[in-house]
């Protein structure tokens, strides 16, 4: 396996990371270790959750994705080990839990460990940026947590890149802990938000990108290619709604002609073009069967072409 530096964080980590949003929502507890188990048998270490997962589920209150991965690490032969995981913390959990203020993050820090069953996060992030709370006192208590050892390094997800800017400045003169990675949303559809400034930003500070909805919910796999497909699955119609436009329809064609040409699937190829772009470490993509997981497993390893690339960028041009 060829793994990828994490920004400046000195952790290595597969070029695909494993979503586990879907653990205790769409997938049940035996099948999310199945799949974790297969996750690193083959060689992949990155696997990402957030406290809040699964809030949206009618009678889940957060946690129930740790929660099982935890179960999974109590299973033993060295689960722990193998991967690399990353949490977040910021979204609302009840009760007033949310945001960034320091109190709460130590108190949340120790509650995903408790769940997790272990003794430390490899990758903490700020699942949103709180305007709320001052920079300074954001990065102090990350700061605080990586010197107790409950963490590893930091990362933050949906920021805006004058927000991400001004907190890696914070860290930098104050000699806190910094954000090593991002957690945009970014694929072939969905390119604006993160290549218009944050991919530069990212690039030039060696912050490294794990990047979410990295398959467009489904849509670049070529499972929603009318509008007819909108009832293929529960989410169907706002895939649909969202993605199926004229430009839409220039990626599909073109991840199919790619996909031909390398005797690949179309979402493998979407994935693979998103790996190859500058400033992407890992893109985040779940899997809720064994046979989707070992499609990931083939497009962390494709290596499109030049011809290939180009092609795909100009289809998905904006």
């Amino acid at each position: 396996m060829e793994y990828r530096a994490l920004g400046r964080s000195g952790l290595q980590v597969s070029p695909i990371t494993f979503g586990c949003n879907v653990f205790g929502w769409t997938i049940d507890e035996a099948t999310s270790h199945r799949l974790l188990d297969a996750w690193v048998d083959a060689g992949m270490n990155f696997i990402d959750t957030a406290d809040m997962y699964s809030t949206w589920v009618p009678g889940h209150v957060g946690g129930e994705s740790e929660t099982i991965i935890g179960r999974w690490f109590a299973q033993g032969g060295g689960r722990r080990d193998k991967v690399v995981l990353a949490t977040k913390v910021g979204k609302p959990m009840g009760e007033g839990k949310v945001g960034l203020h320091p109190r709460y993050i130590r108190e949340a820090v120790d509650a995903s460990l408790k769940r997790l069953q272990t003794d430390r996060i490899d990758l903490y992030q700020s699942h949103d940026d709180d305007a709320k709370v001052p920079q300074e006192d954001v990065m102090g208590a990350f700061d605080d947590l990586v010197k107790a050892g409950k963490v590893r390094a930091v990362g933050a997800s949906n920021y805006e890149a004058p927000r991400l800017a001004s907190a890696l400045d914070t860290s930098e003169r104050l000699g806190l802990v910094r954000y090593e990675s991002l957690q945009p949303l970014f694929n072939l559809h969905d390119r604006a938000f993160f290549e218009k400034e944050l991919q530069k930003l990212c690039v030039e500070r060696g912050v490294g990108v794990i990047n979410f909805y990295a398959l467009a919910a489904g849509f670049l796999t070529g499972k929603y290619r009318s509008a007819a497909d909108a009832g293929k699955s529960p989410r169907g119609a706002g895939v649909v709604q969202k993605y199926l436009d004229a430009r839409g329809q220039r990626i599909l064609a073109a991840l199919d002609t790619v996909a031909a040409r390398v005797a690949a699937k179309p979402g493998q190829v979407a994935l693979a073009w998103q790996i190859a772009q500058p400033g992407i470490s890992a893109p985040i993509a779940s899997a809720t069967t064994l046979e989707q997981l070992k499609e990931l497993l083939v497009a962390a390893a494709l290596k499109l072409d030049r011809q290939s690339l180009d092609e795909l960028s100009a289809a998905s041009a904006y």
